[in-house]
């Protein structure tokens, strides 16, 4: 009978040890009712900003004394951090609106490519390219054209934005017809037509499109 006493209180106190080893292995103290925090996600998985890499070119064209699309051209770069480029035509176009006017009827007419002043000769650098301008004769000013064909843009993200007097959405999408031509091999993305005033839409857009979080 003693015997079997020691062996049982033998075995209890094996018991004892195990425990005091797996309190001491796994902590002490901790409040069963409080959830142990979990890695946080900010720390183990960083948020992916699509174009956060990538270098962005923000061109555009302003005739206008307003200088709406220009308003615009400057927020989206403020916005994305990237490069702004001004496309200055070698010919300046007349000041008067109706003569400037006429000249641009012209030029659409005869597809033609005006040249441009200071054209960089290469962009190659760019992964993303913003391109600006305000609508002519329902479509994109030609100018804008000879810029695109310029370059090989292939594999290239192009996003035009534009605005006009009128704010009609068909000249705006006749625009895009004429920028997804010009800009062959690139991946012409659906543009954004809006008020130069309207910091709202652009902020909205260029969420939408991962240029800002």
């Amino acid at each position: 009978m003693k015997k079997r006493k020691k062996l049982i209180i033998l075995g209890i106190a094996v018991i004892l040890v195990a425990a005091g080893i797996f309190f001491l292995v796994n902590g002490s103290g901790s409040n069963p009712n409080v959830s142990q925090a979990e890695p946080s996600k900010k720390n183990t998985e960083t948020a992916e900003v699509p174009h956060k890499d990538k270098k962005t070119l923000i061109v555009y064209f302003s005739w206008s004394t307003s200088g709406n699309t220009k308003k615009m051209a400057s927020y989206i770069q403020k916005q994305t951090k990237g490069d702004l480029l001004e496309i200055k035509p070698l010919n300046p176009y007349p000041t008067d609106y109706e003569k400037c006017g006429e000249v641009a009827r012209v030029e659409r007419d005869e597809n033609a490519r005006p040249e441009i002043a200071d054209l960089p000769d290469s962009i190659e650098e760019y992964d993303t390219v913003f391109i600006g301008y305000p609508i002519w004769w329902h479509t994109a000013p030609m100018i804008i054209g000879t810029f695109l064909e310029n370059y090989d843009l292939s594999g290239v993200e192009v996003y035009p934005f534009a605005q006009s007097a009128s704010m009609d959405k068909e000249q705006f999408e006749n625009s895009m017809k004429f920028v997804r031509k010009s800009a062959a091999g690139a991946n012409v993305h659906d543009g954004l037509f809006t008020e130069a005033s309207d910091r709202s839409g652009m902020l909205a857009y260029l969420k939408e499109n991962g240029f800002v979080e």
